[in-house]
């Protein structure tokens, strides 16, 4: 029998040179398949530039706490294509789809489509619903891949809930130049008569947001004028119309996640979840990559005593941002200089992404992404940006000898970050891990 990774090598031979937006080749697949998108459980469908997976991640915790039965779909993966589909299990729990069911579905799935032109996410996405729709689940939660309104998981006519979540500058050559253009194709998400919960945006997101909910006949819950959520002595504090609950903080690290957990809470009361196991999902939720404390392998051990490892899989100025403030909040505890160990995308905007960072750390490392399935900077080139911003910087061949100099550029107890982008996360966490890595 083929492995997943044959399966998924050859499916990639199908892509079309030239590549369109549009939801044309995978309706015309989902037909010959039998419509599994009309066969799904209640799906919550989660659109936005950051937060899409810590949202997810939260709501899942809430859910499951609360006696659901939970499948998930998310992009990329980090280590394995399996951790894309989760699907619910007797137990309650959301696992990895197995290898032998990922593999047969991905062969009926390509035996159907007849070698016809479709993109990668297009076809595995037509197969992770022909194999949710063949398992019992209570609720579907549904992240877009790229943007929303031609996003391959847009096929769903009617959501029980749709989310956005905050909608900032990013694949910018794909959705749009401007924020607004970037907000309208979020925004694509929205259905008649379907409520969507909608995270704290800039204002010209949220007017373009607003607009698209009136022409689509979408019911909006928004942030700060339907529900809030913030920090008080060390608790979480959501508040709407109805209710004020006094919540734990979340259990995943950064001020970012407050927004996060917030919009969560919303979604999960939209869905009818009970107060107990809204509190127990936000101590329970995990999301690796997200600033995520990196022990006990083969990579913290790089380290001297004293240091830290951590790895946050943001890329674009926004999670930079995100990322700063909570190295910030890290120092104001624990002083301890910060260096990076970068490697980002081309397309990216690495001057964005930096801007935030002059001032925090003490040098940039950087890195190539092995395996990245786009150009990526070359250390070298990546490493001549970051010193045009005003941060020390030079490049390295891979991340083991990245983490070595950080630590010598550092002199004692250090906190090392590893960052800028989800491909170089996934390849940290397979070094960490001890196993291979999967290609995107």
């Amino acid at each position: 029998m083929p492995t997943s990774d044959h399966v998924l090598a050859e499916l990639k031979t199908l892509h079309p040179r030239l590549i369109d937006l549009s939801l044309g080749r995978i309706e015309r697949l989902l037909g010959k398949l039998g419509h599994p998108e009309r066969k799904l459980p209640p799906v919550v469908h989660i659109a936005g530039t950051n937060g899409k997976g810590s949202v997810l991640a939260f709501l899942r915790a809430m859910l499951q706490a609360d006696g659901k039965r939970v499948h998930t779909y998310t992009s990329p993966h980090l280590v394995r294509f399996h951790e894309r589909i989760e699907l619910a299990g007797t137990d309650g729990k959301a696992r990895p789809i197995s290898e032998d069911e990922l593999v047969a579905t991905l062969q009926e799935v390509q035996r159907i489509n007849a070698g016809d032109e479709i993109t990668h996410f297009e076809i595995t996405t037509a197969a992770a619903f022909v194999a949710f729709a063949a398992h019992p689940a209570d609720v579907l939660l549904l992240e877009v891949g790229l943007g929303g309104r031609l996003d391959a998981t847009n096929v769903v006519d009617t959501p029980a809930l749709s989310v956005i979540t905050p909608v900032s500058l990013d694949h910018m050559d794909k959705l749009g130049a401007t924020l607004a253009e970037i907000a309208g194709e979020k925004a694509g998400i929205l259905k008649r008569g379907v409520r969507a919960v909608i995270a704290s945006q800039e204002p010209e997101a949220q007017d373009v947001i607003a607009a698209a909910a009136r022409k689509a006949g979408a019911r909006l819950s928004v942030w700060s004028e339907d529900f809030e959520a913030f920090e008080q002595r060390g608790r979480l504090v959501f508040q709407n119309a109805d209710r004020l609950l006094d919540l734990p903080l979340p259990s995943l690290a950064g001020h970012h996640q407050i927004g996060n957990a917030g919009t969560a809470v919303a979604a999960a009361l939209e869905l009818g979840v009970s107060d107990a196991a809204i509190e127990r999902g936000l101590v329970e939720a995990r999301w690796p990559a997200r600033m995520q404390r990196l022990n006990n392998g083969p990579l913290s051990r790089l380290l001297t005593p004293g240091s830290e490892l951590w790895l946050d899989g943001g890329h674009n100025p926004a999670g930079a941002r995100a990322i700063a403030q909570t190295l910030a909040e890290l120092d104001e505890r624990a002083p301890k200089p910060v260096a990076l160990v970068l490697g980002m995308m081309g397309q990216k905007d690495a001057n964005g992404f930096l801007a935030h960072f002059r001032g925090l750390v003490r040098a940039v490392v950087t890195v190539p992404i092995p395996g990245a399935p786009e150009a990526a900077f070359s250390a070298e080139d990546l490493a001549a940006a970051v010193a045009a911003s005003g941060i020390d910087a030079e490049a390295s061949t891979d991340v083991e000898a990245a983490i070595r100099r950080a630590q010598e550029i550092c002199e004692g107890p250090a906190r090392i970050l590893i960052c800028g982008s989800l491909y170089l996360a996934g390849h940290v966490l397979a070094l960490q891990e001890g196993v291979q890595a999967q290609a995107n």
